[in-house]
């Protein structure tokens, strides 16, 4: 497809409710249906973890699984969670806050679903790295492994923790990766 404007984009979605879009950098259009609900209560837990923290440490903004980005390349994606620096989003110019943002998220979060194959999801994460992303995490709870994905060197394999460090832009935040292995177990 040729390149979209955020409108033609957002138009494109809203005449398709029950679908979610993302969008490559050579304009494919990537189509998924709604998450299972294990998987959206997993997001949930992952979305609301960061924004606690977020929300505390008062640097920048948390976003969840339906924010969508336009990447450096052009691609149009919205990672599981992510954070972005307050001061990248004042950058942008007035009318486009309210909009899409034009930016590559500081961290992001993926989160594989039972539908999910990882090589898309690691050219994801790859991606994202490529595009700005000063850290990322592909969490998997079907082998309870994080790949942990930083600028200029190999992915990390942290397996079986139950919980994960923040480091760089969000360092400090801590992750209880018990609420994603077990979402529906009641904490504390």
């Amino acid at each position: 497809m040729p390149r979209m404007t955020d409108q033609a984009f957002a138009e494109l979605c809203a005449g398709q409710p029950g679908l979610f879009f993302e969008m490559t950098a050579h304009g494919e259009l990537v189509i998924t249906p709604p998450t299972h609900s294990k998987t959206g209560t997993r997001n949930s837990r992952i979305s609301g973890q960061l924004d606690a923290w977020a929300w505390e440490d008062g640097t920048g903004i948390a976003t969840e699984s339906s924010t969508g980005f336009v990447l450096p390349n052009g691609a149009r994606r919205s990672p599981d969670a992510a954070w972005v620096p307050q001061h990248l989003v004042d950058q942008l110019p007035i009318e486009s806050q309210d909009g899409y943002w034009h930016l590559c998220p500081t961290f992001v979060i993926e989160l594989r679903s039972d539908s999910d194959r990882m090589p898309p999801l690691r050219d994801k994460m790859r991606e994202y790295i490529e595009n700005g992303a000063q850290l990322g995490w592909l969490i998997d709870p079907e082998s309870r492994t994080v790949e942990i994905y930083r600028p200029g060197r190999m992915p990390e394999l942290l397996s079986g923790a139950d919980s994960i460090r923040g480091e760089g832009p969000v360092d400090g935040f801590v992750m209880d990766l018990g609420r994603i292995w077990n979402p529906r177990a009641r904490q504390g």
